[in-house]
């Protein structure tokens, strides 16, 4: 796609987020060529509450993707939605939302999909830009690692390793965003029981069920039906894909082995601080 584009007319979901457990309604509003996509808090009055959903934006990746304004107001939980958007090129979108957190819905992308094929796409009259990687970088913590190289497509390459004998280690590559919707959008989020005390003690994972995650329960068996016997990379591959999009059509070759949204960023970051490392095209 050579132009920019935002949805026909607006749609509306509503749930319970995550991690804090509120419920929030959530609007998508078509918005005009070079917006972005930008998060407003509609609950918030006493400061600024537009929010960019840019990488530079990007505050806390602990568990989730946040991005915050200079004021401190934030929105997270935001890659879901953003891989949804990826998937069908949307550049230019208002978010309203009327709390802190987006709702988790299923765990997935299906749902933030449904909702674009109801609101249709609307290609505006402005070129799209693209980000098409240069050189070779890299970034690590530990064993956990994320190389991207120049390519003429977004490639993703993904593996994992889990000391757990229903995940194990798993391998999978995105390199077509036709196969976005029916191979990846439907791949949830997943995380251990024995955890979930931990997290609920830190406010963490307080909207958690087996509505919207893999549960894997203490003999390692999950509490849910998988939608693919390899769901769990897939699902990374989904946050990757959320997380990437927060800087706009990136184009090179990724390949993240143990990674998740920390790196995600690290290396979004990496790239846009030389500008020899990138061109705009």
């Amino acid at each position: 796609m050579n132009y920019q584009a935002t949805i026909c007319t607006s749609m509306s979901c509503y749930g319970e987020g995550v991690h804090g457990g509120r419920m929030s309604q959530l609007i998508l509003e078509p918005a005009p060529a070079n917006t972005g996509i930008v998060f407003i808090r509609t609950d918030v009055t006493k400061h600024p509450n537009v929010i960019q959903a840019t990488y530079n934006n990007v505050t806390e990746t602990n568990l989730s993707t946040i991005v915050s304004n200079e004021h401190g107001v934030k929105v997270s939980t935001i890659e879901h939605l953003m891989a949804a958007l990826y998937s069908f090129q949307i550049d230019n979108l208002i978010i309203k939302i009327d709390g802190p957190e987006v709702p988790i819905m299923d765990g997935s992308s299906r749902p933030f999909i449904f909702m674009l094929e109801c609101a249709g796409t609307k290609i505006l009259d402005t070129k799209r830009k693209s980000i098409k990687i240069l050189k070779e970088l890299e970034v690590s913590h530990g064993d956990a690692f994320i190389t991207v190289k120049p390519d003429d497509t977004l490639e993703i390459d993904t593996s994992i390793d889990f000391a757990s004998s229903i995940i194990g280690k798993q391998q999978m590559t995105f390199n077509n965003n036709s196969i976005f919707k029916d191979e990846i959008a439907a791949a949830r989020s997943f995380g251990f029981v024995r955890d979930l005390k931990y997290l609920n003690s830190r406010g963490l994972a307080l909207g958690v069920s087996l509505q919207n995650a893999v549960g894997i329960d203490e003999q390692d068996k999950a509490l849910v039906d998988l939608r693919f016997e390899d769901e769990f990379v897939r699902h990374k591959i989904l946050d990757s894909i959320g997380d990437f999009y927060t800087a706009g059509n990136v184009i090179g070759n990724f390949r993240c082995h143990k990674s998740g949204h920390f790196l995600n960023n690290q290396i979004l970051r990496k790239i846009f601080s030389d500008s020899s490392n990138y061109i705009v095209c």
